[in-house]
């Protein structure tokens, strides 16, 4: 087995096709619903690339991160991608960006990122 790993890796490195764990986006599954996301927190590392997989399963809903620039909307049924690489650590409260009734202004996401 450790005869195939190597030729694996010679293989890769001579081809220039290494992919770093940490190059690839992390992909997070987050579900919208009145008047909530889940999950209400996330933690990711700064510099790592994130995908956020959101599920809308009663409305139309958004999701805005004011101070990193970010915003993405799904319909109801759907999914939406919303896909970035944090650049500074600190916490990023997220909000639905679409109104969806009378709780839309308490629907907040936290983000956490860390070194």
């Amino acid at each position: 087995m450790k005869k195939w790993m190597l030729l694996v890796l010679c293989f890769s490195t001579l081809t220039g096709v290494i992919v770093r764990a940490q190059d690839r986006p992390r992909r997070i599954e987050v579900t919208a619903k009145r008047f909530a996301y889940e999950p209400a927190e996330i933690t990711v590392k700064k510099g790592q690339p994130v995908v956020f997989v959101i599920r809308s399963i009663d409305t139309t809903h958004g999701l805005r991160f004011r101070e990193l620039n970010l915003n993405v909307t799904v319909s109801k049924g759907r999914t939406a991608e919303l896909q970035f690489k944090p650049e500074k650590t600190g916490d990023f409260v997220g909000s639905c960006s679409v109104f969806c009734g009378s709780g839309h202004g308490t629907m907040t996401l936290m983000l956490h990122v860390v070194p």
